[in-house]
């Protein structure tokens, strides 16, 4: 290759912005899609789209890409009937926080506030577009400008669009609380000991007793519960019948950026559970069972 020229080829100057900006385009990609398989892919359709332009050309490369990634995400959740016609409650493909290096895609997502499998539920509940909007405005700082080249639509529309899916993210999202960090694991170990032990009384006195539950098996787990689990008593008797009996291991760790727990059988994960709590009690539990969602953590 002939390195005279100041001038990048153009497989060198995407395989140059496939080094620098990859990472970016996956978060962009993991919040707007919610499973690492659709992110990867939304990721990869990215950088070819790129590879078809003169990359000299573009002057703001990672503005560039992240615009292409949300037309790539819009186009791919208008087009993704699967999850209108989804069973029961849809949770993102967790991540794991790991602590050994790894080369899994998951590792390398930047794990933030933004992630929480919570906040990634309610965007499911958006239009494809206000979506779009929220994420690369909201979260990426990307200008309406910028963000009406993704979605198709006038700057104006766009942050009407954002306003909208800001109110629905305040209306729908869980209770929110400034806990430490350490008052919030030692409540998330306590539940793991008592859901472990089959201890009902024990996990009584560490959930509210409003709390909620939901149990996203993609239809997949026979009896699973297909709408949220509301209050105390049931919560509790559901978590015992589900895991009552089962040898299972219950591992705290932190999930999208969250204290949570992975449930462990004969080391198989059956389920990824985030829980939000005050300090002193638990108020919403989102446990992800589907196996489709737990395959990559079961490779």
């Amino acid at each position: 290759m002939d390195m005279s020229d100041d001038r990048a080829t153009p497989d060198t100057a995407v395989s140059a912005a496939w080094a620098a900006h990859r990472r970016r385009v996956l978060d962009v990609c993991y919040r707007m899609l919610g499973t690492l398989a659709d992110a990867e892919d939304a990721t990869q359709e990215t950088f070819l789209r790129l590879s078809r332009q003169d990359v000299d050309g573009i002057d703001d490369i990672v503005g560039w890409l992240v615009t292409a990634a949300g037309r790539v995400c819009l186009d791919r959740l208008r087009a993704d009937k699967s999850r209108r016609r989804y069973i029961g409650p849809w949770l993102p493909e967790p991540i794991v926080d790991r602590t050994a290096p790894s080369a899994d895609p998951a590792d390398q997502i930047t794990l933030d506030d933004s992630v929480r499998i919570a906040l990634l539920a309610v965007l499911e509940h958006l239009s494809p577009a206000e979506r779009v909007a929220f994420v690369l405005h909201d979260i990426f700082g990307m200008t309406f400008e910028r963000v009406a080249e993704s979605v198709g639509r006038t700057p104006a529309a766009c942050r009407k669009l954002a306003s909208r899916a800001r109110s629905a993210i305040r209306s729908d999202n869980e209770p929110r609380f400034d806990v430490d960090p350490m008052a919030a694991r030692r409540v998330v170990e306590q539940f793991a000991v008592a859901c472990e032990t089959g201890d009902l009384e024990a996990l009584l006195a560490v959930l509210d007793p409003d709390v909620v539950g939901e149990f996203d098996s993609g239809g997949r787990i026979p009896g699973a519960p297909t709408t949220a689990q509301v209050g105390g008593y049931l919560v509790a008797t559901t978590l015992r019948h589900a895991l009552g009996g089962t040898s299972a291991t219950f591992h705290t760790v932190d999930v999208n950026a969250q204290p949570g727990i992975v449930v462990d059988l004969h080391g198989h994960i059956m389920a990824v559970i985030t829980l939000e709590t005050d300090g002193n009690r638990i108020h919403a539990i989102r446990a992800i069972g589907n196996p489709v969602k737990l395959a990559r953590l079961n490779r």
